[in-house]
């Protein structure tokens, strides 16, 4: 991230927070005066697909919570939604999104 910064960037997407040193809470920590973390808001891969609807809501009001404060942050999730995703898990999503 910081030759990102170094080279003038200052937003990222997508912001894959399962992966290894993308901890949503250090990113906002280490970088967020510098870099927009435009995405992050839901993983995709493990939560939004597999997850109940409460497991959902609970996920994204987290990564809400450790990406938001301050600015610098725009709610879109990790990547794309995938088929046979539960509409109800997508509708947890952003009906919780709604009342942060």
């Amino acid at each position: 991230m910081p030759g990102l910064i170094d080279a003038g960037l200052d937003a990222i997407n997508p912001v894959q927070t399962s992966c290894r040193g993308m901890e949503p809470q250090s990113l906002k920590r280490e970088f967020g005066n510098d870099m927009v973390f435009w995405g992050g808001g839901c993983d995709t891969q493990q939560v939004l697909p597999l997850g109940t609807p409460a497991e959902v809501a609970d996920h994204v009001r987290a990564q809400v919570e450790a990406l938001s404060p301050g600015g610098g942050f725009v709610f879109q999730q990790v990547h794309n939604i995938v088929a046979n995703v539960p509409t109800e898990n997508i509708m947890a999503m952003y009906r919780v999104l709604g009342r942060l």
